[in-house]
């Protein structure tokens, strides 16, 4: 195991735990110290996370050094909890405090202060979205789904509301049904192998007798419901346009991460508990992760060309984004899953910058804009009216920067060049056409021409999804006198398009990041083999 300081793995669980605890005895009235306790806490996450993302990335394979391990209470593997940082858990714990802080930061404009304890219930979502991410058994990763879950009912209803009543209602009943299913899965799981813990279960599946391997299937298949409820595929994903569009601004922008847990447990699950070494279990569920994923994708275009406001734009977004993503893991080529994984990253910034500006968007559109616009594509506009308007008038500062992060976030979800979203379509598509080497169309399965030609298409769905919606929102029906908008609100919105910069400028080192992970995935013995020998503690060392 690599050198860590101190216990650095821990940190990012207990850090957001703690200040979530604390501001709770914090007094609403005193608003200014509740923000610089969580901003303080959220900038040392930041710096948590990509000190653990630093250490994965100088890990020596051929030193036998591929993960951190941290066993709670220094009990032995696999008796006791052990929380694991490998490349996959540590840069979705980076980019869970990036969207953190970035939430935070807009919600002090003024989110923050329109309800009760909206600091304590984003750092018990950062808590635990962190532990799933982190967690090494099945058991606690149902405990940090519950925590997250908890926090986001919270979050969801923060600001009140009926349309925010309503979401929550059907959310809250969704993820109890998922939740209930999740227990079961795990309960079947365990029945069968005798132990929850990750590492411990794929080494343990292969020797599970024939009679007992249908129930471990069958836990396997609940279980990956329950995931899949969660990651958003259609058809289960129903209610996920809804509810994203029902939240506030900062809510839904650290939501964008929240279907990513389900895709990073199918990862754990597919890859790690049923891959390869899983004997008669190996594969289960490839096809549906497949097929489930191209159907996604396919929905979250429709659903986006038909999107007459822009919260259940982005909603569909996050479809497609979760579609790509499954029917990556189901494809089962391993650079295919590098470029996809690339693609988590930069999808995920730029849906939580397009959520933040929704909001920032609908104070410069006049009341009932959006009936406007259909109106306009449906009748035309009347010319005399454009004749009068002034020519030439002066665009101010506030919408140019809207306008331009706008333009961002529509080129990085489409997939034009040259930004992110492009170079992860391309790691993508480009395996999927020349599998192996092999240049000969022969060499190219059906289903991966499907899922070429779904990227695309559903690309070109967004581009005309999100110019259209560009088009009504900066050009048709702004207000006179666009209303304020604050430059802390602004800033949290550069940061997320500005990583997809950097990822478009640095897409080489992080291709290479991405390829280390989706080969430790891959391959998962080095994982299963450093999670069993978990070294404990020394006495002498231990306080």
């Amino acid at each position: 195991m690599f050198a860590l300081d101190d216990h650095l793995v821990i940190l990012p669980i207990l850090l957001p735990l703690a200040t979530g605890s604390l501001l709770l005895f914090v007094n609403e009235r005193h608003r200014s110290l509740r923000a610089i306790i969580s901003l303080a806490s959220a900038f040392v996450l930041i710096i948590a996370a990509a000190l653990l993302v630093y250490r994965a990335g100088l890990v020596e394979e051929a030193a036998g050094e591929l993960i951190a391990t941290y066993p709670l209470g220094n009990w032995p593997v696999p008796f006791g909890i052990v929380l694991v940082a490998d490349r996959l858990a540590a840069l979705m714990v980076l980019l869970t405090a990036i969207l953190g802080l970035c939430a935070l930061l807009f919600a002090l404009a003024r989110w923050h202060a329109v309800g009760p304890s909206f600091h304590s219930l984003l750092h018990f979502l950062l808590t635990g979205l962190c532990g799933a991410f982190l967690t090494g058994d099945l058991f606690n990763l149902f405990v940090f789904f519950e925590v997250l879950l908890a926090a986001s009912y919270g979050l969801l209803l923060h600001g009140s509301g009926s349309a925010r009543a309503r979401a929550g209602l059907h959310y809250i009943a969704i993820n109890l049904a998922a939740s209930f299913l999740f227990l079961i899965g795990v309960a079947l799981i365990y029945g069968t192998t005798g132990t929850l813990n990750m590492a411990d279960v794929a080494a343990k599946i292969a020797n599970v007798p024939a009679a007992d391997r249908g129930l471990l299937e069958a836990g396997g298949g609940i279980l990956a419901v329950a995931f899949l409820v969660k990651a958003g595929i259609w058809p289960l994903g129903f209610w996920l346009t809804t509810t994203y569009a029902a939240a506030s601004a900062p809510a839904a922008a650290l939501f964008a991460i929240m279907t990513k847990v389900g895709i990073y447990a199918l990862l754990r699950l597919s890859l790690l508990i049923f891959g390869d070494a899983a004997g008669a279990s190996a594969g289960l569920g490839q096809a549906v992760l497949l097929y489930g994923g191209m159907g996604t994708i396919a929905y979250g275009a429709i659903s986006a060309l038909a999107a007459q406001t822009t919260a259940r734009l982005a909603g569909s977004m996050v479809l497609v984004s979760s579609g790509t993503l499954l029917a990556a893991i189901g494809l089962g080529n391993q650079a295919v899953l590098s470029g996809a994984l690339f693609y988590l990253v930069s999808s995920t910034l730029a849906i939580s910058a397009l959520f933040l500006l929704v909001e920032l968007v609908e104070r410069v559109r006049m009341e009932g804009a959006d009936i406007l616009a259909v109106t306009m594509e449906a009748y035309g506009d009347d010319e005399e009216d454009e004749a009068e308007q002034e020519i030439g008038s002066v665009i101010p500062r506030a919408m140019a920067v809207l306008g331009i992060g706008f333009a961002v976030c529509a080129l990085v979800l489409s997939g034009l060049p040259p930004l992110s979203g492009f170079l992860a379509k391309f790691a993508m598509i480009s395996p999927m056409l020349n599998p192996e080497g092999l240049a000969t169309p022969n060499s190219v399965t059906p289903q991966a021409w499907w899922l070429a030609g779904l990227l695309i298409v559903s690309g070109f769905a967004a581009l005309i999804a999100l110019v259209r919606t560009g088009i009504n929102t900066f050009w048709a029906t702004l207000e006179e006198a666009p209303a304020a908008v604050q430059v802390i609100e602004i800033v949290p919105v550069l940061i997320l398009l500005g990583l997809c910069v950097a990822m478009s400028v640095m897409a080489a080192p992080m291709l290479g990041y991405m390829d280390a992970a989706a080969q430790a995935l891959y391959t998962p013995a080095g994982y299963i083999n450093d999670v069993l020998a978990a070294p404990l503690a020394m006495p002498e060392a231990m306080p």
